[in-house]
């Protein structure tokens, strides 16, 4: 398909067949529209509203979550421009990456690990949904991604996040959290805009080998930090089994149940079929952009 990388068109077709993968270029090809999150830590989300549409900034809702806009006719830099940005009253995010954080199901007064955490999108928004109730721990191994996770975090307000330039992979054992998020880190299929240079992404054997083995590893890792009984979720920005539920196979392997995920009032969300029943594999579109999500619990 024209634009398409040969190695991950072979990929799709084998994975999705023909009518599937074109609804997917259709997708990679479609200039994707802004969309923020409003953050309640800095401020009433209808006042933010109301400054939003005060600077001409068109705006809809998405029905699964109240805090997400879709911008109708700006484009990002309009919203970055202006003062609510600034303090932190929004944040530039995804649609599709909103979604892990909002099945995690975080509450005040647990403890959080974020391990693959910057540039803070998903930590930050834990912070929003549990009002900074709960003890968020968010890991970036990268020193430059750190400063940019800590910024944004300050920013946004969320004063009960511990930013650790760590690998999370590297964790003590001892370590026991009641939740964690693991967006693993991943080839970026579902991200790909097909006449875009900067997001072709590098599709090969090789890096998709790499690739899943450290998603193994951080799984692997995450269900030992994470307290036996409890639930956490892995997802990645890919639209790949191999990266999908390929790795969450090996986390029931190694003693992990897949929680099959709620997805009453999810069904606008274009979905792609899975594997595995109960997980969610967002289609990219003009909305979306692909995306996995799973929920696993470590068994007692």
């Amino acid at each position: 398909m024209e634009g398409m990388a040969p190695f991950l068109e072979k990929l799709l077709l084998g994975q999705y067949g023909e009518e599937i993968t074109a609804q997917i270029a259709q997708g990679f090809a479609a200039r994707r529209a802004a969309t923020l999150r409003i953050n309640p830590l800095r401020g009433d989300a209808q006042q933010t509203r109301a400054e939003l549409a005060a600077a001409g900034i068109g705006m809809q809702g998405v029905p699964w979550y109240a805090d997400a806009v879709i911008l109708t006719d700006a484009r990002e830099d309009a919203v970055t421009a202006l003062p609510l940005y600034e303090r932190g009253a929004v944040y530039m995010q995804s649609l599709s990456s909103m979604i892990p954080a909002l099945f995690l199901g975080a509450q005040a007064g647990e403890n959080v690990l974020d391990m693959a955490a910057a540039p803070g999108g998903k930590t930050t928004q834990i912070a929003a949904l549990t009002g900074n109730g709960a003890m968020i721990t968010a890991c970036e191994k990268n020193k430059i991604r750190a400063e940019r996770l800590k910024y944004n975090v300050e920013r946004q307000g969320a004063s009960h996040v511990t930013v650790m330039t760590a690998d999370a992979g590297q964790l003590d054992d001892l370590f026991r959290f009641d939740r964690i998020l693991l967006d693993a880190p991943c080839s970026g299929s579902g991200t790909v805009q097909l006449g875009n240079p900067k997001s072709k992404g590098n599709f090969n054997d090789a890096n998709l080998a790499k690739t899943t083995k450290a998603q193994a590893a951080l799984l692997n890792k995450a269900l030992k930090l994470l307290r036996p009984g409890h639930e956490m979720i892995y997802s990645t920005c890919s639209i790949l089994e191999r990266e999908n539920e390929a790795i969450v196979r090996r986390a029931v392997s190694w003693g992990a149940e897949v929680v099959p995920l709620e997805l009453t009032g999810f069904e606008d969300v274009p979905a792609l079929p899975t594997k595995i029943p109960g997980t969610l594999c967002v289609m990219p579109t003009q909305l979306y952009e692909g995306f996995f999500v799973a929920k696993l619990r470590r068994k007692k």
